[in-house]
């Protein structure tokens, strides 16, 4: 349970960083405080851990014979993917957050998993 909230908080994070960054991301509309900002942030975190969890290993198993070709360079276009398919479930869900398009997904996404794997080293898991 602790490692699921501490992988939560830090795809929160991580999340929350890329809609800093990347113009094409958008958290909240603007007005929010940044408690609204936070809930929706971690609201946005767990549609992303369901979506990653679920739906992530069926595309990669079925685009396999891509991972082979492209030499695992297809990875980045299937997180890009995840993180497009987050804002569609976040949209049905009323939740504040939308990816406007594939380039921004695939720069949120390079920035996602970095400052993951970044914070994932700093922080152990035990």
């Amino acid at each position: 349970m602790k490692g699921f909230v501490l992988k939560t908080l830090i795809n929160a994070a991580a999340i929350w960083v890329a809609a800093w960054i990347v113009t094409g991301i958008q958290l909240t509309d603007g007005t929010a405080d940044w408690q609204h900002k936070t809930l929706t942030v971690i609201a946005v975190a767990l549609v992303f851990g369901v979506v990653n969890f679920l739906i992530k290993p069926l595309v990669k198993l079925f685009s396999f014979p891509l991972f082979i070709l492209t030499l695992g360079l297809i990875t980045f276009v299937i997180n890009a993917l995840m993180l497009w398919l987050t804002s569609w479930a976040s949209g049905k869900l009323n939740l504040d957050f939308h990816v406007d398009g594939f380039i921004p997904a695939l720069l949120g996404s390079l920035i996602i998993s970095l400052v993951a794997w970044g914070l994932h080293l700093a922080l152990d898991d035990d």
